[in-house]
């Protein structure tokens, strides 16, 4: 990030310096004092379980933080406001208004965001300097940080927004207001926060309800395979581009297909021209997410050939989404082991399907339990694991509860159902892979499993 004083942070944020010269700058922001490097701004965040950043003050001067933004004196290098959270959001949105040069690409979604955004931030390399969030730090915490990356060479920013309620992507578009907002589709992550689709709906709308008007420059890109989403146009006044396989869509997707790997190709169609694309990701369901990023490049202008090129040597960026590894006996590893809802998890059982037809060896499901699902949540649970039966997958494990059995009884009794991580990494040694086997690992973040499957494909 830029280096900035105390003085503009101050004044930004309606704050108060306090036991420091206003003069000093910082070079960077931090919120954990374990991470604090010289010259960083530290931010005193409150936390779950009674956690409270301000604690851990000392600590972070004494590794090299310049000052503290905190909301009570420690007689410790600080600015002082009412809120440090707040004020980081405030400050955020100060350091973007300043970069008039900067064009915002906010994107939100039940499923996809983060793959979306990776492929966004490959395409826009050539058109200009990108910043884009890191992984899915998505939150009121992530988009400021993220903002504050931008810096005057700086030409776009690919934000990834995320949602477990009512206010809370207006509040980030408040952070960094977009000029092209992504919606890609409305389904069942987080629906025990939200309390079903229509609820989820109206959260995600959010973001094309904050976008300018056309005359302005506003751009919504909108999913027109997914009714709930293809609705949100009466929510702006922003130009609509749309993506998907509808007749109708301004960017599409002909003759799809997948080669052996499980990586989609097709024909990108648009109201500019045509192209031949071949990802490099994994799995049918990348196709509307790369469909949605050609549709933002070409909303900031980017030529078709460009755009099909880049999504042609796009990659995985962030970790436990789809990753595939072959060991060097001959087991395929899927780690797709960051998150996990109804729409992903299937499709990532789709994948392993896929993966496996042409080899020699087993399909295998490692599977977590899937979270905030609300009520609903033992039926969805089920519905995976019919869904793996009627797949063919061969091996199905389940780690958790009651949802883990759910998911067994769905599949049939050949399913095993496990504790915990342990259990699972126990089980996973006694395993005798052989040549041609895929293994999926797939669960929530909570449950961990990506370390299993991480520590499978190393050394």
């Amino acid at each position: 990030m830029l280096p900035i004083t105390l003085a503009h942070i101050a004044n930004a944020t309606s704050g108060r310096i306090s036991e420091v010269s206003e003069t000093i700058e910082v070079t960077g922001i931090s919120y954990d004092s374990r991470k604090v490097h010289p010259g960083d701004l530290f931010v005193a965040l409150r936390g779950g379980e009674g956690r409270d950043g301000h604690d851990h003050a000392p600590e972070a001067i004494a590794s090299g933080a310049s000052a503290v933004l905190a909301s009570r004196s420690l007689g410790l290098p600080s600015v002082l406001v009412e809120d440090p959270l707040t004020a980081l959001g405030v400050l955020a949105r100060a350091h973007v208004e300043a970069l008039p040069d900067l064009t915002t690409i906010a994107v939100t979604g039940s499923s996809g965001k983060t793959s979306t955004k990776d492929l966004i931030a490959q395409i826009l390399e050539p058109a200009g300097p990108t910043v884009a969030t890191e992984g899915s730090f998505n939150n009121e915490i992530g988009l400021p940080l993220t903002a504050l990356e931008t810096d005057t060479e700086s030409r776009y920013l690919v934000a990834e927004m995320g949602a477990r309620g009512q206010g809370h992507i207006t509040y980030l578009t408040d952070i960094a207001p977009p000029t092209v907002g992504v919606v890609l589709n409305v389904g069942t992550a987080h629906m025990g926060e939200f309390g079903g689709p229509e609820s989820t709906a109206k959260a995600k709308g959010e973001l094309v309800a904050a976008l300018p008007s056309a005359a302005e420059g506003g751009v919504a890109v909108l999913n027109a395979d997914d009714p709930r989403v293809a609705a949100m146009a009466d929510r702006t006044k922003a130009r609509i581009i749309t993506f998907g396989t509808a007749q109708g869509a301004d960017v599409r997707a002909v003759d799809i297909g997948l080669d052996s790997q499980g990586r989609a190709s097709f024909t990108l169609r648009t109201r500019a021209g045509d192209c031949m694309v071949g990802l490099q990701v994994v799995g049918e369901h990348q196709v509307p997410n790369a469909l949605a990023a050609a549709a933002a490049a070409g909303a900031v202008g980017m030529d078709v050939l460009q755009v099909g090129e880049m999504l042609s040597t796009a990659t995985p960026v962030s970790e436990g989404r789809m990753r595939v590894v072959e060991r060097g006996d001959g087991l395929l590893v899927v780690n797709d082991a960051y998150n996990a809802n109804t729409d992903s998890t299937s499709a990532a059982l789709r994948a392993l399907a896929h993966l496996g037809r042409g080899r020699a060896g087993r399909t295998i499901a490692l599977l977590g339990e899937m979270r905030e699902l609300g009520d609903g949540s033992m039926e969805e649970h089920r519905k995976i694991g019919v869904l793996a039966a009627v797949l063919g997958i061969d091996t199905v494990t389940v780690v958790g509860t009651a949802e883990a059995r759910a998911l067994a009884e769905g599949y049939g009794p050949d399913a095993l159902v496990l504790s915990d991580k342990d259990a699972a990494r126990e089980w996973l040694g006694g395993q005798r892979f052989a040549s041609g086997d895929v293994l999926l690992v797939k669960g929530a973040h909570s449950s961990r499993l990506g370390e299993l499957a991480d520590a499978l494909t190393v050394g």
